[in-house]
């Protein structure tokens, strides 16, 4: 008879996904060997998991929820997983990283920073470490969230892509993150992504004064249903909106301020010439 380990799930995140991975496969009446044939991993890899041995991937929570059937739904191992990974961030964040994945538009506002979706590594890489030296997050929690940013990334590059539209606010340009060894990468980074036939990159300048309708980072998604949702932060947590009652009016006010930010033409002109004075 085989040696079933008794399972922990109180002990750790980690195994808590490995209890409630054995108790679907189970109920479903399939062995590690059955799922290893839907999930194209190993009977050992699932074991492992299942025993928090291993951590998992997103690849791997991805192909669970495939072999498992349970893609779409509310409680999802990738859902699972991204709260795991990224608990250190702002509540209601990896929730949002989720729609985030699989939005068929994203337009986003953002103030004083590149925004994950177009920062370079060092880049991220130089406001984590920032953020460890203020005592904010740990070393382990830094390489975490780098390893958000690129994460995140992947939705710029799946097949069909999203169309994405971005506004930054001049200080994000103008804010010097690390040296010009980090600056002079990102510059190029926003010059190819403005590049991209799916991208709009505005900048919206300090002189546009009070026709800024926004004060802080915005984002709206369009969700492959065309349904809207808008997820904004304070210095506390997210918050996702999807009533629409709520959500159209920011929509709105985003299609206005494009209107009166820089055009894309004028706005690459101002970070190629930021970019000729960075060695």
């Amino acid at each position: 008879m085989v040696n079933i380990k008794e399972l922990q799930p109180e002990s750790s995140p980690e195994a808590a996904f490995g209890a409630r991975l054995r108790t679907l496969r189970e109920a479903r009446g399939w062995t590690q060997d059955d799922l290893a044939d839907k999930t194209g991993y190993s009977a050992k890899h699932i074991s492992a998991v299942e025993t928090a041995r291993r951590s998992s991937t997103l690849r791997f929570a991805r192909s669970l929820d495939i072999g498992l059937g349970i893609v779409g739904t509310s409680n999802t191992f990738e859902r699972e997983w991204r709260e795991i990974r990224h608990g250190t961030l702002l509540e209601g964040f990896p929730e949002y990283v989720g729609h985030e994945a699989r939005a068929a538009e994203l337009r986003l506002y953002e103030v004083g920073v590149i925004p994950g979706l177009l920062q370079t590594p060092e880049y991220a890489a130089t406001l984590a470490a920032a953020a460890v030296r203020r005592g904010a997050i740990t070393p382990e929690q830094a390489k975490e969230r780098v390893a958000l940013v690129a994460d995140r990334q992947d939705a710029l590059v799946r097949k069909p892509p999203p169309l994405v539209f971005v506004v930054l606010d001049e200080g994000c340009i103008l804010r010097p993150i690390g040296g010009p060894d980090v600056m002079g990468p990102q510059f190029d980074n926003l010059l190819r992504f403005a590049e991209l036939p799916n991208t709009v990159l505005q900048v919206a300048p300090f002189a546009m004064g009070v026709r800024r309708p926004f004060h802080l980072p915005i984002t709206v998604l369009t969700l492959p249903d065309r349904s809207l949702m808008s997820y904004a932060e304070s210095t506390q947590q997210g918050h996702l909106e999807r009533e629409s009652a709520f959500v159209l009016p920011i929509l709105t006010a985003y299609h206005q301020f494009q209107a009166e930010a820089l055009s894309q033409a004028e706005s690459v002109a101002l970070i190629g010439k930021l970019r000729r004075g960075t060695p």
